[in-house]
């Protein structure tokens, strides 16, 4: 009787979902992210928005919290190199376990996708290396509400440091995938990121400093 009755029973097809980890790299063209045109185009921008946006906000930080007597000269060296450092670890982190996040649902797919899927299928499109300028005033201002309410006037020597490590991340990462590898020192950055595009996406998260890789153990398998 079980078995009549199991055998009633409509077969249920299950669609393969493409995840991230099928995604292959195509060095031409751009995704169409949005449907709404607006927001395909605001989508798109200029690395030197989103970069000068930051360069700017930090030397005003700074500027600021010395003139107005917040943080003295050598302690503004101090904290800016503390939020460089800072950076560092939120650049890794972030990438790692947000970017890279197991794309278990419909959903999560989607999300990685948008937020950085869809690099990793177009790694060439430098118009979507950076956030947008209206993303990158929200964000510069959220950190700034962030630190103040944290680390007090020390925020002006610490933002300055954290967004100037942002800036230099986005300039580094917009070279990496727009010009040649250089024929010096300079080219372990190339190779480290081309590592975790082309060969083990699960490591190398580091892109402006290799330095989380090597303290948490991502680094690249050289014999790999």
């Amino acid at each position: 009787m079980n078995s009549t009755s199991e055998a009633s029973e409509p077969e249920v097809k299950v669609t393969p979902v493409k995840t991230p980890d099928a995604i292959k790299p195509k060095h031409k063209g751009s995704a169409q992210l949005f449907k709404n045109p607006v927001l395909e185009r605001l989508s798109h921008t200029h690395i030197a928005l989103p970069t000068s946006i930051f360069i700017i906000t930090a030397f005003v930080s700074l500027y600021y919290g010395i003139t107005r007597g917040f943080i003295t000269g050598i302690s503004a060296f101090g904290l800016f190199l503390l939020g460089w450092f800072m950076f560092t670890f939120v650049e890794y982190v972030m990438h790692r376990y947000l970017y890279h996040i197991p794309a278990t649902s419909p959903g999560r797919i989607k999300f990685q996708y948008t937020m950085h899927g869809v690099h990793h299928e177009f790694p060439k499109d430098k118009t979507r290396l950076a956030m947008p300028p209206i993303v990158t005033v929200f964000v510069a201002s959220l950190l700034f509400f962030i630190f103040r309410f944290t680390f007090g006037n020390a925020v002006f020597g610490i933002l300055a440091g954290f967004v100037f490590g942002y800036a230099l991340y986005l300039f580094v990462h917009y070279a990496i995938h727009v010009y040649a590898p250089p024929k010096n020192f300079l080219k372990v950055w190339w190779t480290h990121h081309a590592q975790h595009h082309y060969r083990q996406d699960e490591i190398a998260f580091g892109v402006s400093s290799t330095l989380w890789d090597h303290i948490i153990g991502t680094m690249p398998n050289k014999a790999k």
